[in-house]
Order: structure tokens, then sequence, then C-alpha cells
């Protein structure tokens, strides 16, 4: 034993070394105490992996603190047993997914034998498949809840449990909160059941493939312009994830008959081998794709993260670079050309609507309002997008959506964030740009000079341990009683909290209540919305010791020759935005 450390942590390693674990854990728990690993042991072991209100997320490794068979089967059973209690009587179903990473379908297979040991019939895919083909699944299937073992893009040494709900979404109130009190209920491995009854496990894969398929299909609305330009030149890359098995034959079946795969990329493999992350937001992780682009002269580059949920792009601009777009500028693509698409089709009846997020651009209201389409702003994270589409189901008709997070859904078949769909949508969009003799670029050009230029800056702080956590919650309590007199030069009009989900007009004094439902709940959230229509979103992270500020401004863009000087000028805006609120 490591006489330095902590008790309580000592207390979990005996647990361990003496409780029904097998073998090989113990040997590793052995070996890094007869090596002396105490900072290893201590991360391992101090406290439990939790389980918040949409799953887990771990580095892998043996101790209570690691996702491992132990953490992964207390997660199942927990929710296994939520399950049992909330569908009693019931014939009790799940379906489970896994994406690319090391022990992905380890983990999907353990959980698999725990829900089948507790008598509930579970549809595994039987090879790694995309988390928004699962929310599909769990739908088409009529399955009371799904699961995906992923953890999205962070580094290779992490993997993830993220639960879903019967309607595809991840799981919302009341359930996530109840499915996070059933799990803290396990507090021993002996209540796991780990006995997996294999008649009630089902093997799913190119069925469910071609069904999902068809929903993206369905979701083309220029299929002419496609076969027209069926040569758009397309490079993909999938980043080693999931998007290899059903991106390109999306591409495919929408009649795109030239894209390029990065082969060095094109194989799963959880140690992410060509990249330093595996996230489509980075350039490093777009590097290859955009050799690969520049080496055949392309007209798009899309690739998609691990578990094939987010997606990243890059255009060419018109000195010959690609470039990156960010979050804001693909959502707000998807539906500036998706509204200009459906107007034309005839297909805006006055009951359609688009969702975002609070702290996704408003350039995406401005757009909806002059459309006559209704806009729903949500919290943060995708889950709530799909409460709202859950909610006006039979009601009002969902277009599309997305965030800043690099997360677009079309249609209404998936109920979170699709990248297989957004990359056929993307191509989509950028064949008919170039149908009427344009780039993506100049697409997006457009869209600026017809509706202002839209420029989002996102600055994260980090704040570490006890001092951070009390920085960031004193960083909260100064803007909501100390609202700045300018910001920049731009006088504050507006202040929008969250946490009591108010809207106060700093002029009139009036305050005025935001409803909850459709996607709105309280949240440790504020807004500062300036008279040049500035917006400041600040908002703790729930997972990491962080605050993030979201900045958004605008100007007009005239002419399209102006795009980099009005890009310079937004750009020190922020800046000024940040030394005014000292935000360091």
């Amino acid at each position: 034993m490591i006489a330095s450390l902590d008790a309580l942590t000592q207390e979990k390693i005996n647990l361990w070394l003496s409780g029904n674990y097998d073998a090989d854990t113990k040997a590793k728990i052995q070996q890094l105490l007869d090596e002396g690993k105490e900072t290893e042991l201590t991360d391992s072991f101090y406290k439990d992996l939790e389980f918040g209100t949409g799953g887990m997320r771990g580095e892998m490794g043996v101790g209570s603190n690691r996702m491992n068979k132990y953490t992964v089967g207390s997660a199942t059973q927990g929710f296994a047993n939520y399950l049992k209690a909330n569908f009693t009587g019931e014939s009790i179903s799940v379906a489970i997914a896994h994406d690319s990473r090391n022990n992905a379908s380890y983990f999907a297979k353990v959980a698999a034998d725990i829900f089948s040991a507790n008598g509930i019939k579970v549809y595994l895919f039987k090879e790694l498949r995309p988390t928004p083909e699962l929310s599909f699944a769990v739908r088409h299937l009529g399955c009371n809840a799904g699961l995906v073992i992923t953890a999205s893009h962070n580094p290779r040494e992490y993997n993830g449990y993220k639960a879903y709900w019967n309607d595809g979404s991840q799981v919302v109130a009341p359930h996530d909160k109840n499915i996070v009190a059933e799990v803290n209920k396990i507090q021993s491995v002996d209540e796991i059941n780990f006995t997996g009854n294999p008649d009630l496990i089902t093997a799913i894969g190119e069925e469910i493939d071609a069904e999902y398929l068809k929903t993206i299909q369905v979701n083309s609305i220029n299929p002419a312009v496609i076969t027209r330009q069926k040569d758009l030149k397309i490079v993909y890359s999938s980043i080693h994830g999931t998007g290899i098995t059903l991106v390109p034959k999306a591409l495919k079946l929408l009649g795109f008959e030239d894209v390029n795969v990065v082969e060095a990329q094109a194989e799963p493999n959880g140690d992410f081998p060509t990249v330093i992350y595996p996230n489509p937001e980075e350039t490093e992780a777009m590097t290859l794709a955009m050799n690969l682009a520049k080496e055949i002269d392309a007209d798009l580059v899309i690739a998609t993260d691990p578990d094939a949920d987010r997606v990243g792009a890059a255009v060419k601009n018109p000195a010959g670079e690609w470039v990156l777009l960010n979050g804001n500028q693909m959502a707000s693509l998807i539906i500036y050309y998706l509204l200009d698409a459906w107007k034309k089709a005839g297909k805006l009846t006055g009951k359609e609507f688009i969702a975002k997020t609070i702290v996704t651009t408003n350039i995406i209201d401005k757009m909806c309002e002059t459309q006559g389409v209704k806009c729903y702003n949500t919290l943060t994270g995708f889950k709530f997008i799909a409460a709202v589409i859950r909610e006006l189901e039979g009601k009002e008709k969902f277009i599309g959506g997305g965030e800043e997070s690099y997360g677009y859904l079309i249609g209404d078949a998936v109920r979170d964030k699709d990248a297989v769909a957004s990359c056929a949508m993307i191509a989509e969009l950028t064949a008919y740009a170039k149908d009427n003799g344009k780039s993506l670029f100049d697409f997006l050009t457009s869209m600026y000079m017809e509706n202002n230029f839209y420029y989002e800056g996102l600055i994260s702080l980090t704040k570490k341990g006890k001092a951070g956590a009390e920085e960031i919650q004193k960083m909260m309590a100064d803007l909501r009683s100390n609202v700045p007199a300018t910001v920049a030069g731009s006088e504050p009009v507006t202040v929008i909290d969250y946490t009591n989900l108010t809207s106060t007009d700093l002029k009139s004094g009036v305050i005025t209540s935001i409803p909850t439902g459709l996607g709105m709940e309280a949240s440790n959230v504020i807004q500062l919305v300036l008279a040049d229509g500035t917006k400041v979103s600040a908002r703790p992270s729930g997972t990491e010791p962080k605050i993030k500020f979201y900045v958004s401004v605008n100007e007009p863009l005239e002419k399209a020759e102006d795009f980099d000087a009005v890009l310079s000028k937004l750009k020190q805006k922020v800046s000024a935005i940040q030394e005014d609120l000292g935000l360091k």
C-alpha cells in the first residue's frame, strides 16, 4: 500500500481488491500499487465517475472514476431499474450502438448483457454506427430507450455513455434526474447482473441503414440540381470514426458521383493515429482533407467526428485558399438554403419552424422573421431542440435546426444532431450554389449581404479548483448585479437571466417572464443585449472548470469585396468587448 493515499481513496482500492471484480482488474490495481503510482491511483479512485443528466464520460482504465466494465455496469443496471419502474407491465426494449473508440464494442456488449439479464429486449448494432442512426433506430423499432457508447470528439483516452429516451432524444427532465438517482442507488458490484440472456439480444445493422438513408433522401429538396451537378467534387473524411459507414452511401444515394474519401483516415481506429484530437472543429484534424481538396481542386470539404453527430466543412475563398467555416456559419447556411428552398417549393404554410439554441447566431432568427417562419430558441444542448420537436409534433412542422458547436438537424426522423444528414444537405446546397454560378463561399457572402454580416466569438476561461469555482460564481453575480453602462461603446438595453427566466428592459424597468417548456427551463445563463444588436451570453460549463462567453456582433455588408474588411472590424469589436468586460 501507499501510505500517502487519502483514507477514502485507499478504502475504495481495498474494496475493488477484495470484491467481486475480475482477476485482470485486480492485477492492474496491484501493479499500480507495486509501482507506487500514487497520482494515477488517486485519479482513478478518489471519486465515482459521475453519471450526469445525459450519461457519463471519462478516461478508460481501472477504478471507480474511470470508464470500465464496472462503471458501465453500474450505469446500465441503474438505467434498467428505472426502465422497469417506469414501464411496469410492458415489454421493454432498448437499442444500443457504439462508435470506433477503444473498448466501445466491448462496453456496448456489457450493457446489452445487463439489459437482457434484467428481462429487457436489446437491439444491438453488430458493428459501429453513427449516433444519429441510434436515435433513428429507437424511433423506428419503437424502443423505450437507447444507448450509445461514445465520447464524441474527446481525446483518444476517453469513452462515454449517452442515454436516450423513447422519442429518440437524449433524456430530459424528469427522466434525466430520475435515472441519475437510480444509478446512484447502485452501491455494490454485486447488485449488477452481468449474466446476459442471448435470447433477448437481436443483432441489427444493414436493414436499419436502409430505412435511415431513406429519410435522408426524403430531406432533399432539389434533386434536379444534384442531377445537373452530380460531378460536384467532394472531399470527405470520417477521421477514423463511424461516418465512413454511411456518409459516402448517403451522398451516392442522392446522386453525387465524385466523392473522394481521405483514405488515410477512412479506417475506424480508436487511437485516431492521424490527428491530435478527432474534432472537425480543429484545423489540424481537417488538414489531410484540405490537402486532398487542393490536390484535386475540390468544391467542398466535409468531415465528421467519431460518432458522426458533428460535421465540419471547408470552402475555397476568392483568393483560392481553403478556410474552415465555423458552426454558426454552417448552421446559418443550412437554414438560409432550407428556408429559400421550402419557399420556392411552395412548402411554407405558416406552420413550419426552425429551432436553435440561445447561444447560436441571431442571423437565423432574422432570416426566419423575413420568411415568416417561427424560430424557437432553446437552452444549450440538442436534447432541448428535440424537446421542441416532440412538444410540437402534429401541430407544427420542423424544417431544421442547429447549434454553434457544429451540430445540425434536417427533418424530424432523428432527434439528435445528425452529421450524416447534414453532410448530404451541405453537399446539396453547395450543388445549388454551383448551379447558380457560385461557390459555397459566395453563397455565404450573399447571405451576409441580405441579412447583415454576423460574427460570433467564443471566449472560454478556465478557472480550476475551489478558488476557480468561486471566481466563476462571482463573475456571474457581477454581471447580474452590476450591468456596465456601456460595452465597446454600446449601451446594454436588455438583460435576460435564465436562472429565474426573466427578461428585463433596462430603460423602462419592465420585467417579462420567459415561459418554460419548448426547450426552456431554468439554467445558469445570463445574456446582455446591446443597443447596436450585439449579444453577450455568459454560461458556466456544467462538466469542466470553465466559464464561456459567447459574443455575437453584426454589421452591414454592402458588397462582396468588403468581406475581409468587415470581418476584421467585427473581430476587433469582439476583442474590445472582451477588454471592456475584463474577460481574462
